[in-house]
């Protein structure tokens, strides 16, 4: 299938089977994918969690307000968290970056203040969370981005202090009845003349 056609094919996913499970290679590929997603200055401020275990997916989907369905029966529920603690970040990439992209960092991001520093940090993840849902597209896999979600318990339930989670993204396979798939109600985007311009 052309990427195009995956494009076309993916959507919002509403309900999920609970009993197809998605392929333990295809799992690791995506993370392979996500580890490799772009950034900023290559600035990876950012953790992705896997989530498939039954229990902790149940407490996930207890703080996961409309979702909670999503969360349950799709297979896998990956948190995206940007990193909280800016120290932490600058330490990280005094060690692992190039002194250009430090250089960069501590010009145009560090004299901002902590609150645009981490909305930085948040358009990191973005970016990664298009690659994801483009690489679940291109393997066939459905997804559900949620917003939806409440973040300070998602960090309480996986433990996390140094991160924040942004949103979580379910994964796994449509149910066969699931209203919101192209073949029952088709993509409604607006007139590519009204977003696209050529000069």
């Amino acid at each position: 299938m052309s990427f195009i056609k995956s494009i076309q094919n993916r959507y919002t996913t509403k309900k999920y089977n609970p009993t197809k499970k998605i392929e333990i290679e295809k799992i690791e590929e995506l993370k392979a994918i996500l580890h490799l997603s772009p950034s900023s200055i290559n600035s990876q401020p950012w953790k992705f969690t896997f989530v498939s275990n039954k229990e902790t997916k149940q407490k996930l989907s207890e703080v996961s307000w409309l979702n909670t369905s999503k969360v349950i029966d799709s297979d896998t529920v990956v948190v995206f968290s940007r990193i909280n603690n800016i120290d932490l970040f600058e330490n990280q990439i005094e060690q692992e970056l190039p002194k250009g992209a430090v250089d960069y960092y501590k010009e145009f991001i560090k004299p901002q203040t902590d609150e645009q520093i981490k909305s930085w940090f948040d358009k990191q993840v973005y970016l990664a969370l298009g690659v994801f849902l483009s690489a679940c597209a291109e393997m066939e896999i459905d997804a559900t981005p949620m917003e939806g979600v409440e973040p300070k318990n998602y960090d309480k339930i996986l433990n996390q202090t140094d991160y924040s989670t942004l949103m979580a993204v379910a994964i796994g396979y449509r149910d066969f009845e699931d209203f919101n798939q192209p073949s029952k109600k088709p993509k409604s985007r607006r007139d590519i003349n009204k977003v696209i311009k050529t000069i």
